[in-house]
């Protein structure tokens, strides 16, 4: 038996401890406009996730979410930043931590603990050039009997993959998660995409996330749209306008032109 904190630190063997590996994955989602050529309706809000396509085993040309392992002197928040940066291009934006992932078979390599993180941006404006291994999809997600359907494309590929959620918590109304079809996803990286979207949905209704992709001036109908994509569902008018009340404010600025009745622009208040 060890006689002191400093004895024990002297004499342990290490090679005692089973050892497990950390990485982290970044999810980022993007609303942004689709122009449209009818002038008299608004531009179409895509909602889109970046995905990165891997060149190396496993999952040798699947796509997954930007990745990596947390280097042993590199603290965690600090991974996502490196990680974006040298698989898409993409730096300089605010990231928030998900959700920690450590099934004991999400990686075929060895036990892997993934700490992800999330954000919400609009890639219309992003300065960045991504890289070429990293492409964005629009996602289309529809559910039925707890069964939802994730569908992702592109120019280039367009894919499926299917969840059961199963309740996990009546009390709570938590769920989890069960991949029951996927062929093109690595890992176990439908779930932190479908993860995400679930967070992203119920922090629209206590945060302010929303606004970190909007310009800074824009019309109710335009935000509006951006709630009714991220929600899945329409909106009746007065609804919204309860939820964005404390959250905007009308300006003097009008929007004018196209086929549209000029509306007044609003801007977020940041209380």
């Amino acid at each position: 038996m060890y006689k002191s904190e400093e004895d024990f630190l002297r004499n342990y063997n290490k090679d005692e401890y089973e050892k497990l590996s950390l990485t982290t994955d970044i999810l980022i989602f993007s609303i942004s406009d689709n122009k449209t050529t009818n002038y008299r309706k608004l531009n179409e809000k895509l909602f889109s996730v970046l995905l990165v396509k891997r060149n190396t085993y496993p999952f040798k040309d699947k796509w997954c979410l930007p990745g990596g392992f947390v280097r042993i002197d590199e603290n965690l928040e600090d991974a996502p930043k490196r990680i974006l940066k040298d698989e898409t291009n993409i730096k300089d934006i605010y990231l928030e931590q998900l959700y920690t992932f450590g099934d004991i078979n999400r990686d075929p390599r060895m036990r892997i603990v993934s700490t992800s993180y999330m954000a919400l941006i609009d890639k219309n404006r992003l300065n960045d050039t991504i890289n070429n291994d990293a492409s964005w999809f629009n996602i289309k997600k529809s559910e039925d009997n707890n069964i939802v359907t994730i569908t992702l494309e592109n120019d280039i590929d367009c894919f499926s993959f299917k969840i059961k959620k199963i309740l996990k918590e009546k009390t709570t109304d938590r769920y989890k998660f069960e991949i029951i079809e996927n062929n093109k996803i690595a890992f176990d990286h439908c779930l932190v995409i479908l993860s995400g979207i679930e967070r992203l949905k119920n922090k629209l209704e206590y945060t302010d996330i929303v606004f970190n992709m909007m310009p800074e001036y824009f019309t109710l109908g335009e935000l509006q749209q951006v709630y009714e994509i991220i929600l899945g569902k329409k909106l009746l008018d007065p609804a919204f306008r309860r939820i964005i009340a404390n959250k905007v404010e009308k300006t003097e600025i009008i929007k004018t032109g196209g086929g549209h009745r000029p509306s007044y622009m609003y801007r977020y208040k940041n209380i």
